[in-house]
């Protein structure tokens, strides 16, 4: 059973689902694969050099490592209510050698100015929002994204995630790009632009 963290901030779901289970997240994560949506999320996104990129829900940091790695030059921030994951996160940049840098902060408190980022990623973590805390994090994406930036997610499938739920928000050309199953688990890809 997962247990929520209640902070002075907020309340969030520790990754693994609880913080002892900490040091076993990257491994369980790389055997089932996560490794090969961040892939795919990265295909879909198409970040070039140059831009500003913002990752909510970063964990410890994998996808934005990969990002670093495959393309040089990025300005990459994730962000995460997980003190222990962004411990980790800091970690894996500075021994990489990685210009990655992660900050404590919520996905509906975002602590960036308006208009100062061209994507923002988003791997599953939007499933475990609740609906005003989704609405919320929505909110301050339109708000930091430049205009014509993008919003890439991949997610579960059937969680109430769809274009339908950032045309709502306010997002324009809405879409799915991509659908596929790992494991037992189906996710979706989806696209929207600011």
């Amino acid at each position: 059973m997962t247990k929520l963290r209640h902070t002075a901030d907020g309340d969030y779901l520790p990754g693994m689902g609880r913080h002892w289970l900490m040091p076993l997240y990257d491994p369980l994560t790389l055997l089932l694969g996560a490794g090969r949506l961040h892939r795919e999320l990265l295909d879909a996104a198409g970040v070039r050099a140059g831009q500003r990129v913002l990752e909510i829900g970063c964990g410890t940091g994998n996808l934005l490592t990969a990002l670093a790695r495959r393309t040089p030059g990025v300005d990459a921030v994730g962000i995460d209510p997980d003190r222990g994951a962004l411990a980790r996160a800091r970690r894996k940049a500075a021994r990489r050698r990685l210009p990655v840098r992660y900050e404590y902060a919520f996905a509906g408190d975002l602590p960036l100015p308006a208009a100062s980022v061209d994507v923002v990623l988003s791997s599953l973590m939007l499933h475990h929002l609740d609906e005003p805390g989704r609405d919320a994090a929505l909110g301050e994406v339109r708000r930091v994204l430049v205009p014509g930036g993008r919003l890439h997610v991949l997610d579960f499938a059937g969680d109430g995630l769809s274009a339908a739920t950032f045309t709502a928000a306010g997002f324009s050309d809405a879409a799915e790009t991509g659908r596929g199953r790992l494991h037992r688990m189906r996710y979706v890809l989806l696209r929207a632009d600011h």
